[in-house]
């Protein structure tokens, strides 16, 4: 018969057994500082202060200060408890309970660090209440993750997914005397890496970041003896920002991140800021620490298929029954929400089109799209079928709105009714029509409505900034630098595309980006779109749709047919602080723009549409700038047009 799991107990730590693996926390902070499991003493690193291995921290400012930093905040523990102990199962509590002595010190929440261990469990799983009274001083927080720090000397192979796995630099590669430092912190060229194989390549966390949706499992693997150490991310319900949002995942170190709230790929619009007298209290996870092993006959490789299976066995077993805190409500305590999305557009079809492999989802009511930048509550997501049927399950009570995008297609949709979770509810909605942005008949159209630039022209990267994983990979944009090839590419001219001639795939740089000039400044760019129009139809305007993937620290400028104009036809403003193009993102904040062109401006024949990004200021110039993710170009709603379309 297995061991059951056994808890002791000392005053400087506590260790959880269950004849597997033993997890040794420190008493009452409760930081992981040991992790014994398949002969290896401990599969964190033993070298580095105790602090510093396994923790959950935080990033949290003065409420009405700006930016994504902060103050850097180790959670440790005040006091320590025991919630469930029995041979099937072991929950203990670390806590910290806010000072008010400690105002403008210490972050306003109470917190509340949860582990548990089961019985014939490979790995542990953790949880944490944050809880802020209406009372209590507001607070920013920017930021909230789990980290883990692994034996360097162990564990050297990284997967983040099947087509994302490779051997890793150490971390001695980056210091100063093995790395060069490049453009931004994250980035260090190799140049005498302890083991000659890695020199000439580049290091960067960023380029392991990850869609929500995707961030399921990741984490490392070790040789001798051959251990799997994963974290596996059973739901995306306490992450912010939706689906799309992209998080840090494992990187040298080695590290393990479990990342729940961050500013990354979007900026300040992802910083939690809490209000006066603003209540708050959030659950982060359960998430699972899975260990694993196979016998030395073994490829170590299959320790990633197994951690897969495992997550979908995670994935399957959510929401858990087993966490005793009355703040994770189990499935009977949640609800369910059905129906069916729909897309009328006349100009596609006479009949509706199912909402084929639609994103939908609930989340805190707030305007159309509000979803990417909310941070502070609760989001339930499902892919439609093909059809557009789609089933959301296990949803917490509370209200919310329903909100959707589909893939290929222009805009989000929101629903306009408010819709209630109580326990057990089973709502059908029924049939919802989606009826996306449409004025008039496409003309031409440039790219996929995808919320991604991933279909444009992405260059090689220089030779001497290589990550040879992204060598002829998908995923080709997360190589280091490619933002400095637009000016290799386009030396003395900006870039012109052709409506009907051009081909997108080939010949749309997928950022506009600044150029660099010859006294090491930069200048923004104009990019033209030019098209021919037979006949300008006078009934009404004209339509140009601009769906941007991302933009950080600019200003997109419109002009039609006369760039010299002192004034646009439409400007964005200054903005963005997505900083995709710098952490080698394809993506960031989606953004719409529907710009009404006078048909005035119009001439029968040849035309041009001036995109100008103005934006070149600061020590960040190079990183500046923006990703389309479609543009499209309607005539007037009589108009009956032609499409043309941007392509060959």
């Amino acid at each position: 018969m297995s061991q059951g799991v056994i808890l002791h107990i000392e005053d400087s730590h506590v260790v959880m057994d269950n004849g597997i693996l033993q997890v040794k926390l420190s008493n009452p902070d409760g930081i992981v500082t040991e992790i014994k499991y398949n002969g290896i003493d401990n599969l964190l690193d033993g070298l580095d202060e105790e602090v510093n291995r396994g923790y959950w921290d935080l990033v949290w400012s003065e409420a009405g200060s700006t930016g994504t930093t902060g103050t850097f905040d180790v959670i440790k523990g005040t006091s320590f408890k025991v919630i469930v102990e029995s041979e099937e199962q072991i929950e203990i509590s670390f806590t910290r309970l806010w000072d008010p002595s400690l105002q403008g010190k210490q972050v306003s929440l109470n917190i509340d660090k949860r582990f548990i261990m089961l019985r014939n469990s490979s790995g542990f799983y953790t949880y944490a209440i944050y809880e802020h009274l209406k009372e209590w001083p507001p607070f920013n927080l920017p930021q909230t993750r789990i980290v883990f720090k692994l034996r360097k000397d162990k564990f050297h192979y990284m997967a983040v997914a099947d087509n994302r796995q490779r051997y890793m630099p150490l971390p001695d590669d980056r210091l100063p005397e093995r790395g060069e430092p490049l453009a931004t912190p994250e980035a260090v060229l190799l140049v005498n890496p302890v083991e000659p194989e890695f020199k000439g390549e580049v290091d960067d966390k960023y380029q392991y970041s990850c869609e929500n949706k995707d961030l399921r499992v990741h984490g490392w693997i070790c040789k001798d003896p051959t251990v799997g150490f994963w974290q596996i991310t059973p739901s995306n319900e306490f992450r912010s920002g939706g689906l799309s949002k992209q998080n840090l995942t494992s990187h040298v170190g080695p590290y393990n991140l479990a990342m729940f709230l961050s500013a990354h790929y979007a900026g300040e619009d992802l910083v939690l800021k809490l209000k006066p007298d603003e209540p708050w209290k959030k659950v982060f996870g359960p998430i699972f620490m899975y260990l694993n092993s196979v016998s030395d006959e073994n490829d170590p490789l299959h320790l990633w298929e197994d951690a897969k299976n495992q997550m979908m066995i995670e994935v399957e077993s959510w929401p858990y029954n087993f966490p005793a805190s009355e703040d994770f409500p189990p499935a009977d305590q949640r609800g369910r929400v059905s129906g069916r999305l729909q897309i009328r557009d006349r100009y596609l079809s006479d009949r509706s089109i199912s909402a084929s492999y639609a994103y939908v989802g609930l989340a805190p009511p707030g305007d159309v799209g509000s979803w990417q930048r909310e941070c502070k509550g609760y989001q339930f997501w499902a892919t439609a079928d093909a059809d557009g049927y789609f089933s959301i399950n296990n949803i917490r009570c509370g209200s919310y709105n329903l909100y959707a995008w589909v893939p290929g297609v222009i805009g989000d949709y929101q629903h306009d009714v408010f819709i209630t979770i109580t326990a057990g509810c089973d709502i059908d909605l029924g049939g919802l029509v989606f009826e996306p942005p449409r004025d008039g008949p496409t003309l031409w159209e440039i790219g996929i409505p995808d919320r991604s630039a991933a279909e444009f022209y992405i260059p090689d990267p220089d030779p001497k900034y290589i990550n040879k994983l992204y060598v002829n990979h998908p995923d080709r944009f997360r190589q280091y630098g490619l933002w400095e090839r637009y000016a290799d590419l386009y030396p003395d001219n900006d870039l012109v595309y052709t409506v009907g001639v051009s081909d997108y795939r080939k010949d749309w740089f997928f950022a506009q980006v600044t150029r660099k000039l010859s006294d090491d400044t930069y200048q923004g760019t104009t990019w033209q779109i030019k098209f021919k129009l037979d006949l300008v139809d006078p009934s009404g305007s004209y339509t140009l749709r601009l769906a941007l993937a991302t933009a950080h620290i600019s200003e997109l400028q419109v002009r039609v047919n006369d760039p010299k104009t002192s004034s646009p036809l439409f400007s964005t403003g200054v903005i963005g602080h997505d900083n995709t193009i710098a952490r080698h993102g394809i993506h960031g904040l989606y953004r719409l723009y529907n710009v009404e062109v006078p048909f005035t401006q119009l001439v029968d024949g040849n035309n041009t549409i001036f995109l100008t990004q103005t934006m070149a200021s600061g020590d960040a110039s190079a990183l500046q700038g923006i990703m389309y993710d479609y543009i499209r170009f309607e005539g007037p709603s009589s108009s009956n047009s032609k499409k043309q379309t941007g392509f060959v």
